[in-house]
């Protein structure tokens, strides 16, 4: 069962949109363009992307069933990044992070700033005390939002010679994602959290546009803008009953999950996920040979979190791929977002012979 689950799935279309969508700058509040590119993508596989007003996409299967409640899947294609602070009187950038990370993590970072006119320039993430050769206490000098700026690939050594490039407080950063997929099937970049399981679902919708299949209920495939500021699926539509967030599992100290399971959460910070989905998810994954691990995720939330939060009457799972260094210079493995759109794909019901 195992090879019939992952053989029907597209692995070189997987791994080749999560290529392209790495690529495209996406931190929360500036995704218009990667969703412009789902959109395209959902319309070439033969289906309509809808756009909620805080900019959410959703794509409905209609059911071959008669039943009139509806499933859900949701990824973001928000990611990590930040804004501009200030502009500083030596013409580098003061920044206020976009989500949650340590500054430590963005040292030494090649940046692009977009300006609200349109403009791209590069930049380079440091600290204020960028050298050992010059500062004394460079090695213990605290990283964070005060003691980090950005150096601008530009003749500018002042805030008036910033300024006139264009650049201004509220101009959105995001970072060089780095991205490497080896022959060996890892994938390295930033920003796999979350768009790993974008792509995986996008595998799931391509395999049911060539296989021809729809799920008996309703699926509605959403894609969120904002999960990494908390708030990506606080509203969901009403026709909605259960909903499973595809999201990456974390990695470390006293957890099970490795780069190539299917991590099932059984809780996190808001609480635990129904048990009766997340049984039957631990239990297709054991009949159809998945790697998998369950974890408890104390320092995590997801758009199940914040749908349920903002009053959803739903129950609610949450799976992904395992991706090590969450948040920081994160890799999973090809198999891990392959065999999540399996699971994904076992849930539904549907026949792959």
């Amino acid at each position: 069962m195992e090879n019939q689950l992952n053989k029907t799935l597209n692995r070189r279309y997987i791994l080749r949109f999560l290529e392209e969508l790495l690529q495209i700058p996406s931190p929360s509040g500036y995704c218009m363009n990667i969703m412009n590119r789902l959109e395209e993508e959902a319309a070439k596989l033969g289906y309509t992307m809808e756009r909620t007003p805080k900019g959410n996409g959703m794509i409905t299967i209609a059911g071959s069933g008669d039943s009139a409640d509806a499933i859900a899947y949701t990824a973001h294609v928000d990611t990590l990044g930040a804004m501009v602070r200030s502009v500083k009187p030596n013409g580098m950038l003061r920044i206020t992070p976009i989500g949650g990370y340590n500054m430590e993590t963005i040292e030494g970072e090649y940046c692009l700033i977009h300006t609200r006119d349109g403009r791209q320039y590069e930049g380079t993430v440091l600290s204020t005390k960028t050298s050992v050769h010059v500062y004394s206490d460079a090695r213990e000098w605290k990283r964070d939002e005060a003691n980090m700026e950005i150096r601008i690939d530009e003749n500018t050594s002042s805030k008036a010679e910033t300024e006139s490039l264009g650049i201004a407080v509220g101009d959105i950063v995001s970072w060089d994602p780095r991205v490497r997929i080896t022959p060996q099937g890892w994938v390295k970049s930033r920003h796999l959290d979350d768009k790993a399981s974008v792509a995986a679902l996008f595998g799931l919708l391509e395999w049911m546009k060539r296989a021809d299949k729809k799920p008996e209920r309703t699926l509605k495939l959403i894609f969120s803008t904002y999960e990494e500021v908390g708030h990506g699926n606080s509203y969901m539509p009403a026709d909605i009953t259960e909903l499973i967030a595809v999201d990456m599992g974390a990695i470390g100290d006293d957890l099970s999950t490795t780069e190539r399971d299917v991590s099932i959460c059984a809780k996190d910070s808001s609480g635990p996920y129904d048990y009766e989905m997340t049984s039957r998810l631990i239990e297709l994954a054991k009949q159809h040979q998945l790697p998998y691990a369950v974890d408890i995720y104390p320092h995590y939330g997801s758009d199940a979190s914040a749908a349920l939060r903002g009053g959803s009457n739903i129950r609610a799972a949450l799976i992904g791929p395992g991706v090590h260094a969450s948040h920081a210079m994160e890799r999973t493995h090809a198999d891990a977002i392959v065999n999540t759109a399996a699971l994904l794909l076992a849930y539904l019901g549907l026949s792959v012979s």
